[in-house]
């Protein structure tokens, strides 16, 4: 596939850089200053789920690569970790019609779903096993990239807003708490694409709270990230999972991705850190859903990939294009049945609202 590398020196945080989140301004989102008019569009708002304070969820993976998966283990994951799954989709799909009809009573909808679980404290113990602060994780990084969509939609108020914010900021301190607290195990979670989606959701966080410890906490895992990346494009301990090599390289980029397009929306070029990595892992991601079996032949297992293409595997690919373009990826962008993922939100950065 033809890419587009941009030569640019990066300023890192310890350089005085004349970005917005070092300049005192406001951190803000990929969707701030987009002129969504609100309508009376209907949205049927569904009852949250059953809060709690924490999750007891078990790995289900059997073997020492984490890739062959034990049915009866993953049902009892899934079960553990349904409501606040269950929580993120329904705030994304919100703040989605939200973003796409301009639905007032879909931002409400949206509002409503994280007053509650703020003002309930939904999930927000630090857990008791590294699954549930997966689970916990993803479940920031879902709901705080939705609030970044409806924040501006005028519906919330400023205690909403308080409550909120002081919900993610407690999750955000701990992702970041169990993470810091991996970080000198060199073959820990802190080091894979755990830490990127952790990132991810602590910068989403740090935007929705103007906190810039947060944001730049975030920013540097991106860096860490995409310093593994390879000359061929090949994130070693994603390649290390056997028949799930592609699936968990197409899972780490697209969490980096969403991070660039943070740093974007405040000035900084994450896209061309370190000599532009990201796109040699773009690169190898593409090729390795145009002939999957390059990754088989690789790590000698045939890798696990569904039968279509959705958000999973290309929603990352919606605002990478619009900087690289590339007619394959565009044209799996069409041909997906969906671009949303729930762990960022739903709906990318870049989706074009109509």
């Amino acid at each position: 596939m033809k890419q587009f590398f941009r030569l640019a020196i990066f300023c890192t945080a310890v350089v005085v850089c004349a970005f917005a989140a070092d300049r005192g301004e406001r951190l803000r989102s990929p969707w701030d200053g987009q002129s969504i008019a609100l309508t009376d569009a209907a949205y049927n708002c569904p009852q949250p789920p059953e809060f709690a304070k924490s999750i007891t969820a078990e790995g289900y993976y059997t073997d020492k690569n984490y890739s062959i998966i034990d049915p009866a283990q993953k049902k009892a994951f899934d079960d553990a970790t349904e409501a606040p799954t269950h929580l993120g989709q329904m705030i994304g799909l919100a703040a989605d019609s939200y973003l796409t009809k301009g639905s007032r009573a879909a931002a409400q909808c949206g509002y409503a779903l994280l007053n509650a679980a703020a003002h309930a404290g939904a999930w927000s113990k630090a857990m008791p096993t590294n699954n549930g602060t997966y689970e916990q994780n993803w479940l920031l990084s879902g709901t705080a990239m939705a609030y970044l969509k409806i924040r501006g939609s005028g519906v919330g108020s400023a205690e909403d807003d308080k409550a909120i914010q002081k919900w993610f900021g407690t999750l955000a301190g701990h992702v970041r708490d169990y993470m810091e607290g991996h970080r000198s195990n060199p073959n820990s979670d802190a080091w894979n694409n755990h830490l990127y989606w952790a990132g991810l959701a602590v910068a989403a966080a740090g935007v929705a709270c103007n906190n810039k410890s947060n944001f730049h906490w975030g920013i540097d895992t991106y860096k860490t990230g995409v310093s593994e990346i390879g000359p061929t494009g090949v994130l070693p301990r994603e390649f290390a999972r056997a028949g799930m090599a592609l699936h968990y390289h197409l899972y780490a980029l697209s969490a980096l991705v969403m991070i660039a397009e943070l740093g974007e929306a405040n000035g900084i070029d994450l896209y061309s850190h370190d000599k532009g990595a990201i796109n040699r892992l773009a690169m190898l991601c593409g090729e390795g859903l145009l002939h999957p079996e390059m990754f088989s032949k690789a790590t000698g297992v045939t890798q696990d990939l569904p039968d279509k293409i959705s958000g999973f595997e290309i929603g990352w690919a919606v605002p990478y294009v619009k900087r690289y373009p590339d007619a394959q990826l565009s044209a799996w962008i069409a041909e997906a049945y969906t671009v949303r993922f729930w762990q960022w939100g739903g709906l990318p950065p870049g989706y074009a609202v109509h």
